[in-house]
Formats: structure tokens, C-alpha cells, sequence
């Protein structure tokens, strides 16, 4: 039975772990041949799992945040598979998580570098390609529900996530002639190595229970669920979906905080 990607070319960054490596898995079982990267270790041995699967992969060690790293990955794509369709611009850093008197321009420079500008390199130099080879092609970047309101991270990287939501909305409409959509996903809380410190803290305390406590769902995220938005976006299917931000949170940007009450009674 076909996959959703077969004979897609597809490039990820942030692919050493998480969510970068559950799409990887994903994208590579639905037939398509992958570039993964990251600046850690961890990217090889993604691209091995994935030809371990019986898949293709190539692993990349990049800055996500370079433009000529970025330059140099779409290249690679092309060199070893001949193409591009998809590019999912996935890697980020949490920042400090000081508050916004305590904080400090090194932090913002840093994390504005890599959530932001790393974003805005994967559209210029993939879409630049997309474009030009008239076949069109999907765009995902990683956003987040701390892009959309206060009280889901850090003062420079919520505004870094803010700024990708913003900017998949200018690029969509920038590259409307090219068949080239453009989307965000906004995760949740979701356990990756960016945010595992928060699980072990939790957990130490043995309060590990009240993970996601204040969601809908009453638990965190796994890579996996994200890696399926990322696949919606990235096939056919979504074929209509473009300057859009897709939020994967269970429910937990849904509505304003509130005092929990028993099921069928109203806080007031």
C-alpha cells in the first residue's frame, strides 16, 4: 500500500530526538527519503533508526540558526535525492526562563537566533528551491501554544514563537504563486529534551501526576501526536491548509485558566 509521502524528499531540524525524531520515523514510514539534522550527536543515530526501518536517511550536524548551515542542507537534499518537497523547520531552545526584569540580551539574541531566524532560513532557501522547480511543496515550522498567550514559557521564547506564527502567515501569502504552502504546528507540553528537565523535576518530587494537570486531556504530549500534525501538514491531504498555525496542545489553550469545580458545575 502506498505511503502518504512516497517519492517526497523531505528535510528535518531538531531531528536528534523528540519530536524531530518521531516525525522522522513517521515521514520515512510513509515512504518518504529524509535529511535529518541537528546540531547534537543524537542526528546520526535517528538516521539510523530510520535505515535500521528500511528507509532512507541521511544524517546532517548543522546550526539551525546559520544560514549557511541552512544553505548547505537544502543542497544536500538535493544532491543525494535529487529533490525537495518537504521542509520542516523543527529545531528550537527553551531560553532562560527568567522574567522579563531578570532576563538578558544574550538569552534573547540566542533564542531569537534559533526559533526565529531559523524558521525564516528554512522559507528563504527551501522555499526559494520549492519555488523555482514549480512543483511546489510544504513548509512546517515548529511554533508552540506559548506563541499564541502568556504562561506557556519563557519571555523571549514565547515572542520567538509568536514571531514564527506571524511569520508563516507573511511567507504563505509571499509565496502564493508557487503552489508552496506554509504552516505552523503549536504544541503543547510535550516531553523531548528540551523540556525534559521539567518532567525530572516533577517527577523528583513525585508529583509526576500532575503533568499536564490544568489541559483538557489531563496529561502532556508525546512526540508521536506532534509528528502526525507534522505529516498532515507535510501530505496531500492538507492540501488546502496554508498560512496556518495547527494547535496540538489537548485542549489546553482552549480557554482562559480557571479554578477546577466537579464535572457539571461552572466556576463564576
Amino acid at each position: 500500500m502506498a505511503g502518504e509521502l512516497d517519492g517526497k524528499v523531505a528535510v528535518i531540524t531538531g531531528a536528534a530526538s523528540g519530536i524531530g525524531r518521531a516525525t522522522a520515523m513517521l515521514f520515512a514510514s510513509e515512504g518518504a527519503k529524509l535529511i535529518v539534522a541537528d546540531k547534537a550527536d543524537g542526528v546520526r543515530e535517528t538516521a539510523d533508526m530510520v535505515k535500521d526501518a528500511g528507509a532512507h536517511a541521511a544524517p546532517v550536524q548543522m546550526d539551525a540558526g546559520d544560514e549557511g548551515d541552512v544553505k548547505s542542507l537544502i543542497q544536500t537534499a538535493i544532491d543525494t535525492y535529487g529533490a525537495l518537497d518537504i521542509a520542516y523547520a523543527n529545531a528550537g531552545i527553551i531560553g532562560s526562563l527568567s522574567g522579563i526584569f531578570d532576563d538578558d540580551p544574550e538569552n534573547w539574541e540566542q533564542v531569537l537566533r534559533v526559533n526565529l531566524i531559523g524558521p525564516w532560513l528554512m522559507i528563504k532557501h527551501a522555499g526559494k528551491y520549492l519555488a523555482d522547480q514549480g512543483r511546489g511543496g510544504s513548509i512546517i515550522c515548529t511554533a508552540s501554544v506559548a506563541g499564541l498567550r502568556s504562561g506557556a514559557g519563557g519571555v523571549a521564547y514565547s515572542a520567538s514563537k509568536a514571531g514564527v506564527i506571524n511569520l508563516v502567515q507573511v511567507a504563505a501569502q509571499q509565496l502564493s504563486t508557487a503552489n508552496v504552502r506554509v504552516n505552523a504546528i503549536c504544541p503543547g507540553l510535550v516531553e523531548t529534551g528540551m523540556t525534559g528537565f521539567l518532567y525530572e523535576a516533577v517527577r523528583k518530587k513525585g508529583k509526576e501526576d500532575r503533568i499536564g494537570q490544568l489541559n483538557p486531556l489531563r496529561r502532556g504530549g508525546e512526540p508521536s501526536e506532534i509528528a502526525e500534525a507534522a505529516l498532515f501538514l507535510a501530505s496531500g491531504r492538507s492540501s488546502y491548509v496554508n498560512g496556518h498555525a495547527l494547535v496540538v496542545d489537548g485542549g489546553l489553550s482552549s480557554s482562559h485558566p480557571v479554578s477546577r469545580q466537579p464535572f457539571g458545575q461552572m466556576a463564576i
